[in-house]
């Protein structure tokens, strides 16, 4: 699997979900629609500022379900220079980015750089 988002904590459950664009492992995403006809959740890359469901598990296209992680404390792309405790919204690309105006959903739990991941406590 490429790109692949290892947890460093995780209490609770993932979803699997179906995308409905290609998602990238370690972005936040985003509900898309309503569930396909096997009752799978649609989910895309999530839009900046807006409410996360999610981190992607790994890369996926169209169609190919994904595991999204909705608890504990994982990598995340981020989209600008974070600051350890600093709270943060999604970005573009669904990369995390420090809170400006947008939907808190989490916290950083370490310093991060444009591009490289960071530890990311969700809500």
């Amino acid at each position: 699997m490429t790109n692949e988002c290892t947890p460093l904590f995780r209490p609770g459950k993932d979803v699997t979900v179906v995308p409905t664009t290609a998602v990238t492992g370690k972005t936040f995403v985003g509900v898309s629609g309503g569930r396909d006809a096997n009752g799978m959740i649609k989910a895309a890359t999530a839009t900046a500022a807006a409410r996360a469901f999610g981190v992607a598990s790994r890369n996926a296209g169209i169609g190919v379900p994904v595991t999204v992680i909705r608890g504990g404390i994982v990598p995340v792309t981020a989209g600008g220079t974070i600051a350890a405790g600093a709270e943060v919204e999604v970005g573009a690309s669904g990369h995390a980015v420090t809170l400006a105006s947008g939907k808190p959903v989490g916290y950083a739990v370490d310093a991060g750089t444009n591009g490289n991941d960071v530890l990311i406590a969700l809500y």
